[in-house]
């Protein structure tokens, strides 16, 4: 049974629990949004038959957006895409090895007609702000606060600047 986090529209998978530290940021994002999601650790590799059976399940469960995180090979991403509808955004989640390059093409590099938006590497807090707004093109409140979170980024960048020239 997964961690859920309100009334769940986006499910955060990722291979390994070990991957939490990466993919919490994208809960965080959720969370200041107020959006409900579910957390579960599905291998591709290691519990295939789960990996289907979440990816085929999820939409009759109500999740809208699939956030999905893997290293190395990183075939989750891609494996769900292939037995969903749901919109998958992959996050290439670092390993010690090869910097996330690998996990980066693995998830990236989609055959026609398997599509997975990939993030950058370690990129969950952006998969989850782009789930946040794939879910607000249809709802005009959480629009307005996806579009209330880009002024304030507008904001913090301007108060930066200002002390930058305060500075020199």
């Amino acid at each position: 049974m997964p961690l859920m986090q309100g009334a769940a529209e986006v499910a955060i998978i990722m291979g390994s629990d070990s991957d939490w530290p990466t993919m919490k940021s994208a809960a965080d994002s959720l969370d200041r949004f107020g959006i409900g999601y579910e957390v579960e650790v599905v291998s591709a590799h290691r519990t295939p038959d789960k990996m289907i059976a979440f990816g085929k399940a999820a939409a009759g469960r109500g999740i809208r957006v699939i956030i999905a995180g893997a290293g190395g090979a990183a075939h989750l991403p891609g494996m769900v895409a292939s037995v969903t509808t749901l919109p998958v955004v992959g996050v290439p989640v670092q390993l010690a090895r090869l910097e996330g390059l690998d996990s980066l093409l693995s998830i990236v590099q989609m055959p026609a007609g398997i599509p997975v938006a990939t993030m950058a590497i370690n990129g969950a807090s952006n998969a989850g702000l782009f789930a946040a707004r794939i879910l607000a093109s249809g709802n005009a409140e959480l629009s307005a606060q996806v579009a209330a979170y880009a002024q304030e980024l507008e904001a913090l960048v301007e108060q930066k600047n200002q002390a930058l020239i305060a500075g020199l």
